[in-house]
């Protein structure tokens, strides 16, 4: 019943993007910092970044990057994460990043529910999940967007149109 789905503002997508996850990051108040800095300092942007804790003091950071800067990004990080004591650096370098986005999804239960069981119905893996207020993302591989989109769209209603004229 189409009353019964959630109206969203929209899907965002972002493509060419690369997955960069550092993994068996020690606890240390330090280790974000150092790592999102030294990509700043290099011109790096991360578009999209998931810090997790873990078992036995460690953690794991997810980021993606524009794919271009890739390379750029593993050598900065492969310095800083030896350094800190990560355990492994693991990358995936043709991802994108999809959200969908509205008013109040932090008091909207069922929201994020709804979309994984949509991408998953659809047999799109995601490989990163992360949300705030008003958006939940996820990155999925590049090969998975228009399907994973298609799937987005028969799960949501789409924003109103108002015509003003």
């Amino acid at each position: 019943m189409q009353d019964s789905k959630f109206r969203i503002g929209g899907i965002i997508q972002k493509g060419d993007l690369a997955r960069i996850s550092i993994l068996g990051l020690p606890d240390r108040p330090d280790a974000v910092a150092a790592i999102l800095t030294a990509l700043g300092n290099n011109e790096i942007n991360c578009t999209f970044i998931v810090h997790a804790f873990c078992i036995h003091h460690r953690h794991s950071m997810v980021i993606c990057v524009a794919r271009d800067c890739l390379a750029a990004a593993l050598n900065i990080l492969e310095t800083i994460c030896r350094d800190l004591g990560a355990e492994a650096i693991l990358h995936t370098d043709d991802v994108v990043m999809l959200a969908i986005f509205g008013p109040h999804f932090g008091e909207r239960p069922g929201i994020a529910g709804t979309m994984f069981t949509a991408l998953t119905s659809a047999n799109i893996h995601t490989l990163a999940i992360s949300t705030s207020i008003s958006t939940v993302s996820c990155i999925v591989e590049a090969a998975q967007m228009d399907e994973a989109i298609q799937a987005l769209r028969e799960a949501f209603l789409p924003p109103r149109t108002i015509d003003c004229g």
